[in-house]
């Protein structure tokens, strides 16, 4: 037992172990008011600020946060009307683009028939060229063969040209004369 005990059983004092000394009781709320004077003095404002400062940052970044989103959902809808103006536009370059192909085509086709137009054109005056080339070289063979032949006939020199042209003038002009009669008889 303790000696505070064996002294008040000595002295005849019932002691409750329950209940602390007096001297105890008072140096134990001395302490403890020393201990919440200091705490609160010094601890708890620091704690309160702590507590105020975090409770800033979380509404500032709540706050932030809440900005980020209305600027990120701005952003958003710019990013939609821009995407949905560049549709707009890649869609009037593609008719652009199919107007002008159809365009060319057009050009290209007109191009094509006039240069064929030229060519047959081109061919059909080469032709004629070449045809009344033929036909007059055909009217000199033929003159100088009917000459020949006349000469062999008559037995006598045509040698005159005078004579020989006009004979060859003379008989081209039956021949044609002939053909003509011929062609308008079918």
């Amino acid at each position: 037992m303790s000696t505070i005990a064996l002294i008040a059983a000595a002295e005849g004092e019932e002691i409750n172990p329950l209940v602390p000394a007096t001297y105890d009781i008072v140096w134990s709320a001395i302490c403890v008011i020393v201990i919440g004077f200091v705490f609160w003095k010094y601890v708890l404002p620091k704690f309160q600020q702590a507590l105020a400062d975090r409770t800033e940052q979380i509404e500032g970044g709540i706050a932030r946060a809440e900005e980020a989103q209305a600027e990120a959902k701005e952003t958003l809808e710019q990013y939609r009307a821009q995407l949905a103006e560049a549709r707009t536009e890649a869609a009037a370059i593609r008719e652009d683009a199919r107007t002008q192909g159809q365009q060319i085509i057009a050009e290209m086709k007109v191009q094509a028939q006039a240069e064929s137009d030229r060519i047959v054109a081109a061919g059909s005056s080469q032709l004629a060229a070449q045809r009344q080339q033929i036909v007059t070289e055909l009217r000199s063979d033929l003159g100088k063969t009917a000459v020949d032949l006349a000469e062999k006939v008559i037995g006598e020199s045509l040698a005159d040209e005078v004579k020989r042209s006009g004979s060859i003038d003379r008989f081209l002009s039956e021949l044609d004369a002939v053909s003509a009669d011929s062609a308008a008889g079918k």
